[in-house]
């Protein structure tokens, strides 16, 4: 392990590197310039009348909330002697099962190029283009034959790799054994128990105000409504990042969780990040990827059939798209566990210097993936703003839902804490599960994947969401999948089959996230 001392200094040497090629950067030094102009400035203490005037005009806040931003998204440093694909995932035999199953999935993507004879990438024809430029606000409206193209993979498929991941260091003989789990994920990954999470989701405890519990209708606003949103107009006055994701941890109000959101993850929508959406868009208007029609596949699979979302079915389309262009998207697998995948310039097959990632982005999209902009598009209209708040939330958290890691926000630690948290807490209904073939995660795994979008009302996701980046953890994902089973325990008990049980948790949306939450957690004796 690194000393404190020697990783702070790691830390900020690292954070320092990442914003000199920023255009924070770049502005930062032209408002010192313009300092330089100020009678106020006198070149005897410059350094320190430069440093005030920054403080002065909040360019020092901008500096703090990206420097916080920094913090939340990257991990820490690793030792210096730790090879690089340490900071990828530091497990070999983890980085391994994730590197099969990415040859699975380029093997599927090329498998269905071969069948179909369509390129993996070709430029439109000019006429083509026009008429795509032409309906860019009604993608919608078009209904291309897509009968011949499937989802690459669904939650189902990653949900079998994952029970057959095995530590090579430990016996793993066919026969169960006392270090055999009884759930279906096999690993021994350290999960927190229920006193741990009270103490990490402590905000979220019984005797401190939440919205989403006490904004209802019967508490009369003046006991918390009121006093939270006006603490809430005073944290986005201060523009603040780090009082924002604190703020958040009680639930954000409806008026004010746009702005708090693209605060927590320091989007703040300038000139340039507008013209760069808008490069993203020309890229997709003269390029025609075969992920296109994977992405239309899946939009009109998902939100296209959601009684929430399916009004929003071309801001999906146009996120999802230019999404799969975006090469700055790259860089979040300097501390993921997957590699982009490659495929090569056609008639140069195995020569590496033709190499191209593919798609551009590195993300291959799989049955569902449209289910994470969807929710977004309630609360941001503008097309480059409600892009930017996705490719971060992308970057922060949803590339842990759908690769294979240790880390705790992963979806293999998710699957192992939601079913130590069930066999720990509700230890006959999981038997009984077991008993009938019907293993809890075979029914929660979607919901987890998918970070219950689509399955529970859009503003209970909202407020589940607005702990996600309070916290900046996914742990909560499977916390309130083993509420869900909690809650639904007695009917649970009943059931014979596995459809059986299937049934009983078909329909989530008039759960209440909150008082589930709030009661298996600080409710359940322990």
């Amino acid at each position: 392990m690194l000393d404190p001392d020697s990783g702070l200094s790691l830390t900020i040497a690292r954070i320092v590197q990442r914003l000199k090629g920023s255009s924070l950067h770049s502005q930062l030094e032209r408002q010192a310039r313009v300092s330089l102009h100020k009678p106020e400035i006198k070149l005897e203490s410059l350094k320190e009348d430069i440093k005030d005037f920054l403080k002065t005009s909040g360019w020092e806040k901008k500096l703090q909330n990206a420097v916080y931003s920094e913090l939340n998204v990257f991990p820490s440093p690793c030792h210096p002697a730790a090879p690089p694909e340490h900071m990828k995932e530091p497990l070999a035999y983890m980085r391994k099962a994730q590197g099969s199953w990415e040859k699975r999935i380029l093997k599927s993507l090329n498998s269905m190029c071969t069948e179909l004879s369509i390129p993996l990438a070709q430029k439109r024809p000019v006429s083509e283009q026009k008429e795509l430029l032409n309906k860019w606000n009604e993608m919608g409206t078009d209904e291309p034959d897509l009968s011949l193209f499937r989802p690459v993979y669904a939650p189902k498929d990653f949900l079998e790799v994952l029970m057959n991941l095995r530590n090579p260091n430990y016996e793993n003989g066919e026969q169960p054994s006392f270090r055999s789990h009884l759930g279906l994920i096999q690993v021994p990954l350290k999960v927190k128990d229920i006193p741990e999470l009270k103490e990490d989701f402590g905000e979220l405890g019984l005797n401190i105000g939440q919205l989403g519990i006490d904004d209802s209708a019967q508490v009369p606003p003046e006991f918390f409504e009121n006093e939270h949103v006006r603490v809430g107009q005073k944290v986005l006055a201060e523009q603040d990042s780090a009082a924002a994701q604190q703020y958040v941890r009680q639930g954000c109000p409806t008026a004010l969780r746009a702005d708090l959101w693209a605060l927590i993850l320091n989007i703040s929508n300038q000139p340039e990040d507008i013209l760069y959406y808008e490069q993203l868009k020309s890229n997709v208007i003269q390029h025609d990827l075969l992920v296109d029609s994977l992405i239309y596949k899946d939009v009109k699979l998902t939100a296209s059939n959601d009684d929430y979302y399916f009004v929003f079915e071309d801001y999906l389309y146009q996120v999802l798209l230019c999404f799969s262009r975006d090469t700055s998207v790259l860089e979040h697998f300097t501390y993921s566990s997957a590699t982009p995948p490659k495929s090569y310039i056609r008639g140069k097959l195995g020569m590496e210097e033709y190499a191209v990632f593919y798609p551009p982005n590195g993300v291959i999209p799989f049955h569902g993936f449209s289910m994470y902009v969807a929710p977004l598009c309630f609360l941001y209209h503008e097309p480059s703003k409600l892009y930017q708040i996705f490719r971060e939330m992308y970057v922060r958290f949803f590339f842990r839902l759908h690769s294979i890691s240790s880390h705790p926000s992963g979806i293999v630690s998710l699957c192992l804490l939601f079913e130590t948290l069930l066999q720990t807490h509700l230890p006959q209904l999981f038997y009984h599960l077991r008993e009938i073939g019907a293993q809890p995660l075979r029914i929660s795994f979607k919901w987890m994947v998918r970070a219950f979008s689509g399955y529970l009302a859009t503003d209970q996701l909202l407020l589940l969401w607005d702990r996600i980046l309070g916290y900046n953890s996914l742990e909560i994902l499977a916390v309130l999948a083993a509420a869900v089973f909690a809650f639904r325990a007695v009917n649970l008990m009943e059931v014979t089959s596995l459809a059986a049980a299937e049934a009983v948790l078909a329909d989530l949306s008039t759960l209440k996230v909150m008082p589930l939450l709030q009661i298996f957690l600080f409710a359940t004796v322990t």
